[in-house]
């Protein structure tokens, strides 16, 4: 009298889905492996003495402009020097050597981005 108990088993299927259980591991386990990311990025950081990844050594990127769409003119700080530097595919070749100076401040209007977008509405109104 086994064969009723059967039908009744088959008869109702499971609930479809994940168990909650599951979500709130998984969702634990990204934040343990997000967490372990930041944390290691701490170790770094302080171990590089709180200078940022690629910020070690005696060149700086003052500043930089786009000439192409693969061509840029870059300048380089290197102790009381800076070194004006063309860059392309496959090119760099230097184009000037200057003593180091100081650089110009930007006026708020070219670097805020509120300000240019407002410009650029009122153009076309």
């Amino acid at each position: 009298m086994a064969w009723p108990a059967f039908a009744e088993a088959v008869a109702t299927p499971a609930a479809p889905g994940v168990p909650a259980s599951a979500i709130l591991q998984t969702a634990l386990g990204l934040l343990a492996v997000i967490g372990v990311l930041f944390f290691a990025a701490y170790l770094l950081r302080r171990a590089n003495d709180g200078r940022g990844f690629g910020a070690s050594g005696p060149l700086r990127v003052v500043g930089g402009l786009m000439v192409g769409t693969r061509e840029r003119i870059v300048v380089v700080e290197i102790e009381d020097t800076w070194i004006v530097v063309g860059l392309a595919p496959g090119q760099m070749r230097t184009l000037h050597t200057l003593p180091r100076g100081e650089l110009p401040a930007t006026s708020g209007a070219e670097g805020d981005f509120a300000s240019r977008l407002a410009q650029m509405i009122g153009r076309k109104s």
